[in-house]
């Protein structure tokens, strides 16, 4: 409940208050402001425990880790040797056999160009070719591709001539923020080699024909597993088709016209007829 201001208070003192204020001594230069003393305590407070802090670790690090503690560094387990070429490169890694082959890549061989996003094998970010074929590197371990042959998105290029699906991305803006970009590309080789061999996706509409023409619906379809967060799948899917056709892919979209968008308007509002309604 507010409390109520009175403002008929009285103001003035008694002569024994005028008496006790006029003999109080001076305060001027006594002892230091409220706020300087609470700064410095704290500071000085903050500073200590910081110093017993960084003590305290220093000494723990000096002792040896205690087996199955939480901080003591993760110890590898059932270690296996595993030899496989990477971009051409013999490698020879000795890994936890739980290590998937994107972490062996990113943390043992520098190659950070494959990327983490879900981890979980949903957005194709990390996606690799192993023996030519495209694979997600976050759930193939690495102690299962012994003498195989891995190319990453740092292998697709020679030297400083960019391969033509690289090429092509860029041509075509096929990336935005970039984070997926290597994944789409290595997808991207893979895909078509896979048509080339005549595998066949689900919008196949005759799979009994040889033909290798893929249709912009066939390349969003065997594309599907690789997802763009900035939606560049225009660019992705004109890029692509120009390095598979061999010809220069235009560009399709346009502005809708004046009809077209009040087509659109009408189409999307609800109509009656026979006095119900239409959906």
């Amino acid at each position: 409940m507010p409390h109520e201001t009175h403002n008929d208070l009285p103001t003035e003192i008694s002569a024994d208050e005028a008496a006790l204020v006029r003999d109080m001594p001076e305060l001027k230069g006594v002892g230091q402001a409220r706020r300087t003393f609470m700064v410095q305590t704290g500071g000085g407070g903050i500073g200590l425990f910081a110093a017993n802090l960084l003590a305290t670790e220093s000494a723990l690090a000096q002792l040896p880790p205690v087996p199955g503690a939480a901080s003591a560094p993760i110890v590898a387990q059932n270690v296996v040797g595993v030899t496989f070429k990477v971009n051409g490169t013999p490698q020879t890694l000795q890994l936890d056999s739980r290590v998937v082959l994107l972490d062996a890549l990113r943390e043992r061989l520098a190659l950070t160009g494959s990327k983490k996003g879900c981890d979980q094998g949903q957005c194709g970010a990390c996606t690799v070719l192993v023996d030519g074929q495209r694979v997600l590197s976050c759930l193939t371990l690495a102690a299962t591709l012994e003498g195989r042959e891995v190319t990453t998105i740092e292998g697709l290029a020679k030297g400083d001539q960019l391969h033509p699906m690289q090429a092509a991305f860029i041509k075509h803006d096929g990336f935005q923020c970039g984070y997926c970009t290597s994944g789409q590309i290595c997808s991207a080789v893979g895909m078509l080699a896979e048509a080339r061999r005549g595998q066949v996706s689900h919008v196949t509409e005759n799979v009994g024909r040889t033909t290798t023409r893929l249709t912009d619906d066939e390349i969003r379809e065997r594309m599907s597993g690789n997802i763009c967060r900035c939606g560049a799948y225009p660019g992705i899917v004109a890029a692509i088709q120009e390095v598979h056709s061999g010809r220069q892919a235009a560009q399709t979209w346009g502005f809708a016209t004046e009809a077209q968008f009040a087509m659109a308007s009408t189409a999307s509002s609800p109509s009656k007829e026979d006095g119900h309604e239409t959906v």
